[in-house]
């Protein structure tokens, strides 16, 4: 007999009994995740390579794990290639010039892959929920958001954009989590507590965006990210789907031979300053 399936809202899946939970053994998520990150590689080398342009946006509400899997997908890439931009609130200057300018000035270049971690997408979601634009600002992203990407996707630029959905529950299990961990208190600002008081006009928010930028040029996907695990291996498996390339890994390397150390005289190693070792042995020096 077939399991029945759970109704899942776009914006929050809805939480599941704790039996049903979907799961992934630590042992084959760092298996899983090992493999991405190595096909990860050649996708930016061919990147590189074929001189693509590529923006992958990131958005969802407070401790979804937007943050999680870009530092999976960018911890084993060259920074010079890809980077990630975060940007923060604008300034006096900025917010006196169009809209869209402060982001265009962190578009990728031949070569490069951009991850934004929140994007332009700012304006109908916290900016609108919490009052930081005007009505007329807010109604006038909504009619050029579009035609902007459908002019970056002309350009020739890639545009991928993902939604993390995480329900009512397992946002409240992450927010506690930080909550009593001060490695990671910092995370939760009070804007971020503030915005879970407003749940529902987030998720008007976020619905009204969708209706009108959820394009055929530069369309949504969401990513259920209740499970972080299996949000990070989903989504980068999808990522490396939607770009086709080439493995253009290079041939085994060979070391060349180390040059004589003759006529070379090391000064006493008593003449550096060393950082005072205070968990073991120190082993072979350079």
């Amino acid at each position: 007999m077939a399991k029945k399936k759970h109704d899942r809202s776009p914006d929050a899946v809805a939480a599941l009994p704790a039996g049903e939970r979907r799961t992934i053994s630590n042992k084959k998520y760092e298996r899983e995740l090992r493999a991405l990150q190595i096909e990860l590689v050649k996708l930016q080398e061919w990147v590189k390579h074929a001189g693509l342009r590529v923006v992958v946006i990131f958005e969802g509400r407070d401790a979804a794990g937007k943050g999680g899997v870009i530092k999976r997908i960018t911890e084993t890439l060259n920074p010079r290639l890809c980077r990630v931009e975060a940007l923060g609130t604008p300034t006096e200057r900025e917010k006196s010039q169009w809209y869209f300018q402060r982001y265009v000035a962190k578009l990728p270049a031949a070569g490069e892959i951009v991850l934004f971690d929140r994007s332009w997408y700012n304006r109908a979601g916290v900016e609108r929920v919490m009052g930081f634009c005007t009505e007329e600002e807010y109604q006038e992203f909504l009619r050029s958001c579009p035609e902007f990407e459908r002019m970056l996707v002309r350009s020739g630029i890639i545009l991928i954009k993902y939604w993390f959905s995480v329900s009512d529950d397992e946002q409240e299990r992450r927010f506690q989590s930080r909550i009593d961990d001060p490695t990671r208190r910092w995370k939760l600002s009070p804007m971020d507590l503030y915005a879970r008081s407003r749940w529902i006009e987030y998720s008007r928010a976020k619905d009204e965006m969708f209706a009108h930028t959820d394009i055929k040029q530069a369309p949504w996907y969401v990513v259920d990210a209740d499970n972080k695990k299996l949000a990070r291996l989903n989504c980068i498996r999808h990522l490396l789907d939607l770009i086709p390339f080439q493995d253009l890994t290079p041939d085994p390397i060979e070391l060349p031979p180390r040059q004589s150390d003759v006529a070379y005289v090391r000064p006493p190693i008593t003449d550096q300053t060393w950082v005072p070792d205070r968990y073991g042995k120190v082993g072979s020096r350079d």
